[in-house]
Parts: C-alpha cells; structure tokens; sequence
C-alpha cells in the first residue's frame, strides 16, 4: 500500500441532551487520556562541590488543529486516465502524471514549534507519526490518532515500514520518490529547484534541521540541488512529506526525493563505519560488560585472571580464546536463570533430569518424608507415597523369544504354481 493512514475527518460536534447541557459522554475528551505534565530531572553541582538534584515540571500542551476542520476537504485526483483504482485513489490506464513533478505549491507547511502537542496516540506505545501534521493539513489536533512531534532517537520501527506507518517495497521506485525501500537504510534526501544564491548553503542547513539533527549538507550550487543527510532515519522520512512542494526564502517549489547511493569512495567508507559501529553497539548490549572490557583491552585485572584461571588446572596450559569465552558465557547464562526459592539440590535434580535409577528416588525425597507427613512441604509427593515408594525395587523384564521363523513362501517367483 501506497499510504496507510486515512484523509482526516472533521470533528463532530459535541453532543447534546434535551435540557441543552452536553450530555456526561461528550464531555469526556481525548485530554484526559495524556498526562498533564512532564517531569525532567536535572543533576548538577553548586559551588560546594555537591551535586543538586532538579525536578523540572513543565505543562504539556494538547496539538492544536492545523486547518480549519470546516472548511477542510479533501479534493478527488485530476481525471489523467481511463480508469479510477480505489485503492491508491488516482487515475490509471492513461499518460502517466507524477504528482511530484508538477510545480503545485503545497497547500499547507507545518510549523513545529506551534503545531505539535500531545494526542491520543501518546497513550499508546508504538504509534506513528501523522503524515497530515508533517504536511501542516490535519484537522484534528489533540483528537488525532497519530503523534503530532517530530521523531527522536527512541522512535524506533521496522525495516518494512517508516514513521507514518506505510508500508515499503522492495526497490525504490524510478524517480526516487515515494515511501522507499526496505533493503537499505536510507537517511539522505535530494534536494531539486533550489534558487541558487551567494548563502544557499545557510539557507538550506536553516530549513531543513527544523526537522531534526543534520548530519551531513552538501549544495551544488551549479545544479541547484543539494544532498540533506539525517542522523536518525525516521527524521529523514519526516522531513520529506514536511519539504515536499515547500518553498526556502524565494518561493520556489522544491523537488524532494531519496537520494542514490553516494559513489564516492569516502562516503560507502564512511556509512560502512557507521553500520559496523551499529553492529558492535549491538554486541556491547548483549555481552556482559566484564566480557566486553577484556575483549576491548580496558580491563586489565580480566587478562590476569584468565592467565591464573586460563588452565583449568593443567600445567603449562593457556585455554583459547573460544573456550575461554564460551565459559564465561555459560557462567553469565548460569547466574541469570531463575531458581527455586528454598528448593534444595535434591529437587532440582529429579527436575533436572540428572537422577540416576528408581532405586534411588526414595534416598533423594527421604528429607522431605517428615515435612510432607507434618503439612509443612511443598513436595508434589505425599508422605504415604513416600512411604510406599521406600521398598520399591526394580526388576528387570524378562526379554521375549523371537517368534519362530517360519516356511519360506515363493513369493515373486517365476512358478505360476504358487
């Protein structure tokens, strides 16, 4: 699908009963879902030397409505072809028109610094963006079923998928424009129909990290056109439905896409350091952090026990390196796993599976004979079973004799005899 999110609606007005007070459903607003209030806690040091704890609490303000949800509508696509698909709303069968090539100001820019405040999504873990708030076009406000912010670090979603919660394709479509693609991880924007001047590059870093951290900008002034790179990748999508159709301080129609990837060897050297960063970064948060110390040579303590422990008891031997951490491994996976509380040794091993013969599970449960007779055990086996289970003894079963063989039958044989 193309855009996952529906065109908003107007807001109904708020019922009212016969006496001409709103009536107890009405009044109860998404407002009272989201919490007031934000805490920020702040930690410095005064002139003392001592450190000085800060709570900051600050009121949250509900998102206000972009447009006026009385004269919103949403307008049908131009008649371009011959027949009209439902489910991507637009015209086919006719001369191909790309809504991005036409030089069709947008109707709306949203403005963070006054749009944004809470909804009713940020009651719900997960949620996504609204794309009609990054285009300044939402109705709705605070009654919005999307998040009405700009996305951070902690927005984090599959690789299917992008902010807004449309779905991506395999490959990018041929004018780069569109949702995307889910076979790379794309965080730069290409920038068309610039109005060149003498601080274009000002202009352009000004406009764009509205939108979020900026990495890298790159503007040439000969094409009018300029490369945008975000540090986050969802800042990237939003900045791209934000910029779509916008205009920097000469009114101009700006033609946003994704960029291709950079055939300068610096840069595919630069972005493979970073997703090998992001990969050691991962393994840093599932190692422990002794194990990841002695790997990265800030622990040296760790090397001089591994040389003392190393050998395992032998002479002259120095385990290596994939034992070794194979058993610091399986020492950090044993320290994590969740015991019985109070459960003796005994217990675990017939849980375990490492009692040996029938003989001698009566020994093993003896100990707990006279909790279970007193009501005082938590066994599953009663006092009397036990008892009975004392005098139990094993015996071997008798093997069967193999049954007798009998005649040979000419089956398949050439005779017809048989």
């Amino acid at each position: 699908m193309a855009e996952v999110q529906s065109p908003p609606a107007a807001t109904a007005p708020a019922a009212v009963d016969l006496t001409g007070e709103p009536s107890t459903a009405a009044a109860t607003t998404s407002t009272d879902l989201v919490p007031a209030t934000t805490e920020q806690t702040i930690i410095t040091t005064n002139a003392d030397g001592k450190k000085i704890k800060k709570i900051i609490r600050r009121k949250r303000r509900p998102a206000r409505p972009q447009v006026d949800p009385a004269t919103f509508k949403t307008e049908a696509p131009p008649p371009t072809g011959t027949i009209f698909n439902i489910w991507y709303n637009k015209w086919s069968g006719g001369d191909r028109e790309d809504k991005y090539l036409s030089k069709t100001a947008a109707p709306g820019r949203c403005v963070v610094a006054r749009d944004s405040g809470y909804t009713k999504a940020d009651k719900t873990p997960g949620s996504y963006f609204c794309l009609f708030f990054a285009r300044g076009i939402c109705p709705k406000g605070v009654d919005c079923e999307y998040l009405h912010r700009l996305p951070t670090v902690t927005d984090i979603y599959p690789s299917n998928i992008d902010c807004f919660g449309r779905d991506k394709f395999s490959d990018y479509r041929d004018d780069m424009g569109g949702v995307g693609s889910f076979q790379r991880q794309n965080r730069t924007l290409y920038v068309g129909r610039i109005h060149v001047t003498d601080d274009i590059e000002e202009i352009v870093a000004r406009h764009f990290q509205e939108w979020g951290q900026v990495e890298r900008t790159r503007v040439l002034t000969a094409r009018g056109v300029a490369f945008v790179t975000y540090l986050n990748e969802a800042n990237s999508q939003f900045a791209k439905e934000a910029m779509a159709h916008q205009g920097l301080d000469h009114s101009e129609i700006l033609n946003v896409r994704w960029a291709t990837v950079d055939p300068n060897p610096a840069a595919q050297k630069r972005e493979a350091r970073r997703i090998e960063e992001q990969a050691a970064e991962a393994i840093r948060k599932a190692l422990p952090a002794a194990y990841v110390a002695e790997i990265e040579g800030r622990d040296p303590e760790q090397k001089k026990r591994r040389k003392l422990e190393g050998g395992f008891g032998l002479q002259g031997y120095e385990a290596p390196d994939d034992v070794w951490f194979a058993k610091e491994k399986a020492e950090w996976d044993d320290a994590k796993e969740v015991h019985l509380v109070g459960a003796p040794d005994e217990q675990r091993m017939i849980e375990g599976g490492e009692a040996g013969d029938a003989d001698e599970y009566p020994a093993m449960l003896l100990p707990r004979e006279e909790e279970s007779q007193n009501g005082n055990g938590n066994g599953i086996l009663s006092g009397s079973t036990l008892a009975a289970l004392k005098g139990f003894k094993t015996t071997a079963a008798p093997k069967r004799a193999p049954p007798a063989a009998g005649p040979l039958v000419g089956y398949g044989s050439d005779d017809d005899s048989d």
